[in-house]
């Protein structure tokens, strides 16, 4: 019986011994898991383990007081947040994207579709384009607010909205919100003030032209070069007020400024080559021209004209000598999401191309690739217009501020964006110089 129990007594303490060696086993992967720098401690795997879990408890605990700090600083942030799920329902809304999207009373549960509290369809696009690209997308557009109460419908204004969103995890989508109402009306005052300096300084510079034509007459040499080259700043001056003019007008009254007719877009190209061809003689630059012999559409021939003008001139000046400027006109076959054919122009030069850091800013007023150039390069000059444009060095041509008035391709913008169009500016892959894009709506015929 002593045997027998003694027998027994080691199968049992070997068993216990076994069991705990895979215990201590598994414990030891757990807190290698967990804390692979406890292992060096000189304690059993109980005291590490728990120490791992008293350490997971507090990094749990600091998680959980960063979150808080997280959501309160979404709730008093000056700009609007809110989340949707994978099936477009509002999970989560600030106050500020409260107040920048008229929600009143809002709940978080149960969740509803984002269209269904929000008519912005704006807004679904947005969210829309960054669940499709999963890349953070940006988009712009006048948020009209709507009540149910018709009572009201007068006191809602429109605000200009900016929407950011950017994917989180398991389909969900964050957007934030900003208004750009004081963007917009620090951009009226500008504008405001230039019209305003424009119109001021007329006067006196048409009484200074007239002065020094008068006086180029009478002057001798060498003070009629002085003369001469007084003229032709007080003529670039003019130039430049006038388009200051034109663009403020166009920008204050994109449609109204326009006076709308059938027009035929290939003589008008040829047209205002001509009007530049001593330019691009000067350069042995020559017009290559592809596309319709014939392409009728409505728009506005002055204002289309002088569009057409200050693409040909930006390209000549950064073109090299000796090379071809592409123009390509095409218009482009219909399809279902553009009911209305556009019309493609096409002009690219052949030059080096826009710095890539430039290229969101080429349609910008003043625009300058590199301020750090002014002329001759010297300390205390006066630099240049920041107009784009090609160095008079054929040998070391290259874009940089020129002498024109730096709103050339502003004009285009608003010109196209008058004529419901759209203008882009790139580097083409094939050349490698810079590529301007138009496109316009072609309306059907029966509708001009």
């Amino acid at each position: 019986m002593n045997v027998g129990f003694l027998l027994g007594l080691g199968v049992g303490l070997a068993l216990f011994g076994w069991y705990w060696l895979r215990l201590n086993l598994k414990l030891r992967r757990v807190v290698q898991q967990l804390r692979p720098d406890l292992l060096s401690l000189p304690f059993s795997s109980t005291s590490r383990l728990t120490r791992a879990i008293a350490a997971y408890q507090q990094a749990y605990w600091n998680l959980e007081q960063d979150l808080q700090d997280l959501q309160h600083l979404v709730q008093v942030a000056p700009i609007g947040f809110l989340q949707v799920d994978e099936d477009n329902q509002l999970l989560s809304c600030n106050p500020k994207a409260c107040e920048l999207l008229s929600l009143q009373n809002y709940q978080t549960t149960p969740p509803r579709l984002l269209l269904e509290l929000v008519r912005s369809y704006e807004l679904d696009a947005l969210v829309e384009e960054t669940r499709q690209t999963q890349k953070p997308c940006q988009s712009e557009w006048l948020f009209h607010p709507v009540n149910a109460d018709f009572t009201k419908l007068s006191q809602q204004q429109s605000r200009p909205l900016r929407g950011y969103g950017f994917p989180l995890v398991e389909g969900r989508i964050g957007v934030f919100l900003e208004s750009r109402e004081e963007t917009l009306k620090l951009a009226q005052q500008r504008d405001r003030w230039i019209s305003d300096v424009a119109h001021e300084l007329k006067t006196p510079l048409t009484s200074i032209r007239l002065v020094a034509e008068t006086l180029q007459s009478r002057i001798d040499s060498p003070g009629r070069e002085w003369v001469t080259r007084l003229l032709q700043e007080t003529i670039r001056l003019s130039n430049l007020v006038q388009d200051l003019l034109d663009l403020n007008q166009l920008q204050a009254h994109p449609t109204t400024r326009l006076t709308c007719k059938l027009i035929d877009l290939v003589p008008l190209i040829h047209s205002a080559w001509l009007s530049l061809e001593p330019l691009a003689r000067t350069k042995q630059v020559q017009l290559d021209y592809i596309g319709p012999d014939q392409l009728v559409t409505q728009g506005d021939e002055a204002w289309l004209y002088r569009a057409l003008i200050n693409l040909f001139d930006n390209s000549i000046k950064y073109s090299p000598p000796h090379q071809k400027i592409q123009v390509r006109l095409q218009l482009q076959s219909e399809v279902e999401s553009a009911p209305i054919p556009e019309i493609q122009l096409d002009v690219i030069d052949a030059g080096p191309g826009f710095p890539d850091s430039a290229l969101p800013f080429i349609f910008e007023r003043f625009y300058r690739a590199d301020p750090s150039r002014t002329r001759h390069g010297t300390a205390g000059s006066v630099p240049k217009s920041p107009e784009l444009s090609y160095s008079k060095d054929p040998a070391t041509s290259s874009r940089q501020p020129g002498n024109s008035t730096g709103l050339g391709l502003a004009i285009v913008k608003q010109i196209v964006e008058a004529h419901q169009g759209q203008v882009s500016a790139s580097n083409h892959p094939e050349t490698g110089g810079a590529w301007l894009q138009i496109r316009l709506p072609q309306h059907p015929m029966d509708q001009q």
